[in-house]
């Protein structure tokens, strides 16, 4: 068998429990579901508590909780081209001097592929950070690539413009600046405006639906590696029009059919790239990876319904401390973060644990289910591995490739990510450990006695605690507050000339609060 071709679908604020094949009630995801029936679905995989970390661990090989490695800038930049308070060269040049953190000879996904001879391209969402430029791109790996350049902007789906290549691409039909972003809630008033299709003519998933099968279709005759970050279904929420799938569901409310159908339009993506493959001969050949990049979030508030997800439903303050998230407290429909406690932000397991799913001719246990315990940042050793290249030996990935082939591999000895609070670690046999930073807590669970994290055995259990603390004291690189995801974050030389320094960007009072993501 030869090479095979690799395709990355990353969804966005996707908690497993939301795709039919990880026990969603309300509708079927058969496309995805079609991709765990032909390969292998994971249990134990861990992305990150936060978008934009998760991109970056994904891209680097490394998990989040480091000292240093990496670093990401501010998004909101690019809004400035509408409003011409900036020219695109300026924000280029603001963001390519600005620092990094990068080892000289640093490599990143797309780097293992190019040295297999690969094509490389990125279609949708930004890989890196909160903004980004194509100089950084091309600096990543990637010979081609289209779509946003600002997280931000990544709130609306019917932007203005995308970049190709560098190239900044008008899109005719869509005038709103702000990509046309709705308010998160559901009133008459804020029904309205999501339903106002001024200005909003070309929904952005379509967009990236085209380049991705023209992407496919003019390296079919090569062997490509095609990454495909996809905004949905983070919020808030937007859909042209409520999806088949779900339009006759009476279990929901209009508001639930609507995030529902932004699920179900990137089960339309994965359809589409698999008839595409066959059609081009190349489905067999072709390896599908399809993951998240965080666990739940809640974007379909509604009055008597599900909260938001910081209050039960009969009015107590969850601080995911000492009262956990959970669907029953705050009344999720849907149960997004399928039974787990926490959701995105969080380093517990319903903030961290994420769909995974690898669809490829070379699995030997077709439609298995696996407790390997799998990282966001171990894609990049697999790849790697895959493709007979050498994996970087200064990376924190361990290659699942064996997994895959149904044979016996080394686990990871942990894994570790980062959170609102501080940092988490989980291990091969079960135990977890979370450090809450502002408080000096530690909490210590045994995950196959506690699927919630209710039962905290730091006390029980000193020898264990001081075993897995240690281990996450070595991860984080000595200092427990590299595990917030704030800490890779720099500011922008812009703000420092504004007089906004780092007492500004994250005042005392605010520090623990999560921006706006």
């Amino acid at each position: 068998m030869s090479k095979p071709n690799i395709i990355y679908v990353y969804a966005d604020d996707l908690g497993r429990g939301m795709l039919s094949c990880y026990g969603q009630k309300h509708f079927k995801t058969p496309n995805i579901d079609r991709l765990a029936e032909t390969g292998v679905r994971f249990t134990r995989s861990y992305g990150c508590a936060v978008c934009a970390p998760a991109r970056a661990s994904l891209i680097t090989g490394y998990h989040d909780s480091h000292a240093g490695r990496w670093s990401y800038n501010e998004a909101r930049i690019y809004k400035e081209i509408s409003h011409k308070t900036r020219t695109y060269e300026q924000i280029r040049e603001l963001i390519n001097n600005t620092s990094f953190n990068e080892r000289e000879d640093e490599e990143f996904l797309p780097h293992m592929a190019k040295k297999a001879g690969y094509v490389t391209g990125q279609v949708g969402k930004l890989e890196w950070g909160f903004s980004t430029t194509p100089e950084r791109l091309a600096k990543h790996g990637w010979d081609y690539h289209y779509g946003y350049y600002d997280h931000e902007r990544c709130h609306g789906f019917y932007p203005p413009f995308l970049f190709e290549n560098g190239e900044l691409v008008e899109i005719p039909g869509n005038s709103d600046p702000d990509c046309g972003v709705n308010p998160t809630g559901e009133t008459p008033e804020k029904r309205n405006k999501r339903w106002d299709m001024t200005g909003k003519e070309v929904y952005s998933q379509d967009l990236f639906n085209g380049k991705i099968v023209e992407f496919i279709t003019k390296h079919k005759d090569q062997s490509f590696f095609l990454y495909h970050p996809s905004q949905l279904p983070h919020g808030p929420i937007s859909v042209p029009e409520i999806h088949e799938g779900v339009k006759d569901v009476e279990t929901l409310t209009d508001y639930e059919k609507e995030y529902a159908s932004m699920i179900l339009r990137l089960d339309d993506t994965v359809g589409l790239i698999r008839e595409t493959l066959e059609k081009l001969g190349i489905l067999d050949n072709t390896m599908i990876l399809f993951a998240s990049d965080n666990g739940h979030a809640v974007y379909y508030p509604e009055e008597g319904r599900t909260t938001r997800g910081n209050l039960t439903l009969d009015g107590r303050q969850i601080d995911n401390i000492d009262l956990n998230y959970t669907s029953e407290l705050v009344g999720d429909v849907f149960n997004g973060n399928d039974g787990l406690a926490g959701c995105k932000t969080f380093s517990l397991e319903g903030g961290a644990r994420i769909p995974f799913i690898v669809s490829w001719s070379g699995i030997k246990d077709k439609g298995s289910v696996s407790d390997h315990l799998l990282a966001n940042y171990d894609t990049m050793a697999m790849v790697a591995d895959l493709l007979g290249v050498k994996f970087p030996s200064w990376k924190d990935g361990v290659s699942f490739l064996p997994t895959l082939q149904g044979e016996e591999q080394p686990q990871h000895e942990y894994v570790a990510f980062a959170g609102r609070f501080g940092p988490g670690l989980a291990t091969p046999d079960g135990w977890k450990i979370r450090y809450i930073t502002p408080s000096r807590r530690f909490q210590l669970f045994y995950l196959p006695d506690d699927y919630q994290e209710q039962n905290n055995l730091a006390e029980e259990r000193p020898d264990k605690l001081k075993e897995l603390g240690t281990m996450m004291l070595e991860a984080c690189d000595g200092n427990f507050y590299h595990g917030t995801w704030e800490n890779h974050k720099v500011v922008r030389i812009d703000q420092y000339i504004a007089g906004r320094g780092p007492e500004e960007q994250f005042p005392a009072t605010e520090r623990w609060m999560p921006i706006e993501e």
